[in-house]
């Protein structure tokens, strides 16, 4: 039999895409998204011009959800995207897929607002009874519900019921877009109107900008809580400690990451804290306000008393400590005064109590009972 010839009756009818594509980013990628990055390179193969428009009329899209499919794959460098002097798209360039590397291990989030384009900011929305409308370029949070010496009262930071016109302003605000379609990105989901609440309380009344919004959504996701009710909790934590930008938060996980180690460190432990101990620690730093070397005091007589319960044996001291108006090492030996004088003053009405001191019984005694500390705390 003759060698029998195969060829494609229509070349030029024929779009190709690349396996790299099927097996690394189909899986991520909406119903939209796919739809828009096929079209081009469909377009692309045939040398035709597209609009956002076009792409929009074709699919039934609004142009706002094609621009998001675009830095959707901008992000994903699969696509680069082109502005003139006025911030409009020009181009669209399809990036090729022919020295993709897979990654040998999970990826590290990392910020992607690079590729958000300059644009001023919106202030439709209207202003609800107590809240100042949304600004641009703040550097600081609304004026609305100041006090005198200019910062926030702390009592009034609670995220109020945003109408659904609020929400359709604030989004109508394209940094503010951007931004929350890149947080789409990182949850891995769509957001909320909830979500979309916690965002606009951090902008407009925490006064976090945009970039900071971002990190902080990306702290909170790289340690697994894609929760936005714990993104708020972080979000009023960063606000009391003054934190107004990436760095400022960069900074203060610094010191919060050098601290914990230290304690760790103090009370024999090398191994990251747990749950209940990082719960400790922050008791013991924030709720309490202790200075480091107050702290790893503690932490030394806890370690010459006990091996175990160390945490909740060094909580029991920290907490009388606390109890006794101790802000600094030098009022420990005071307060130790102060509680051992009070032991021996609980012992003087037994009067069969009565101790003969003799070889083994004459030496300094410990400030502390710590049996009974132990007891204490191991019982609660």
């Amino acid at each position: 039999m003759n060698r029998v010839n195969i060829y494609r009756a229509a070349t030029t009818d024929q779009t190709s895409i690349s396996n790299v594509f099927i097996d690394e980013y189909m899986a991520d990628a909406n119903d939209a998204q796919l739809k828009i990055y096929l079209f081009l390179i469909r377009m692309m193969n045939a040398n035709l011009p597209t609009s956002v428009t076009d792409i929009a009329d074709k699919f039934n899209y609004t142009e706002k959800d094609v621009l998001r499919s675009l830095t959707y794959w901008e992000s994903r460098q699969l696509l680069a995207l082109d502005y003139d002097a006025a911030h409009n798209l020009s181009g669209i360039r399809v990036l090729s897929l022919e020295n993709y590397e897979a990654p040998k291990t999970a990826p590290r989030i990392t910020p992607v607002l690079s590729f958000i384009r300059p644009a001023s900011m919106q202030t439709g929305m209207t202003a609800r009874a107590g809240m100042a409308p949304i600004a641009a370029n703040r550097t600081a949070a609304p004026t609305g519900s100041q006090p005198a010496d200019g910062t926030l009262d702390s009592s009034k930071l609670t995220r109020p019921d945003y109408s659904l016109d609020e929400l359709k302003s604030f989004r109508n605000n394209e940094d503010i877009e951007q931004l929350l379609m890149v947080t789409e990105q990182y949850v891995a989901r769509p957001l909320t109107r909830s979500d979309m609440e916690i965002i606009l309380f951090m902008y407009d009344r925490l006064g976090f900008q945009t970039n900071l919004i971002d990190y902080l959504v990306q702290h909170c996701v790289e340690r697994g809580k894609k929760d936005f009710r714990y993104m708020e909790k972080v979000a009023l934590a960063w606000h009391e400690q003054g934190i107004t930008s990436p760095n400022d938060a960069q900074n203060a996980s610094r010191r919060h990451d050098k601290v914990v180690y230290t304690i760790m460190k103090s009370l024999g432990k090398n191994a990251n804290p747990a749950p209940k101990e990082l719960e400790y620690i922050n008791k013991w730093t924030k709720e309490y306000g202790f200075l480091l070397d107050v702290i790893q005091e503690a932490c030394d007589k806890t370690v010459m008393t006990t091996d175990n319960h160390r945490f909740a044996y060094a909580d029991g001291i920290l907490t009388k400590w606390y109890q006794a108006g101790v802000h600094h090492k030098a009022d420990i030996p005071a307060a130790d005064a102060s509680y051992r004088r009070a032991a021996q003053d609980g012992d003087k009405p037994r009067k069969n109590n009565i101790v003969t001191r003799n070889k083994f019984n004459n030496f300094a005694q410990n400030s502390y009972d710590f049996d009974a500390l132990e007891q204490n705390i191991l019982s609660n």
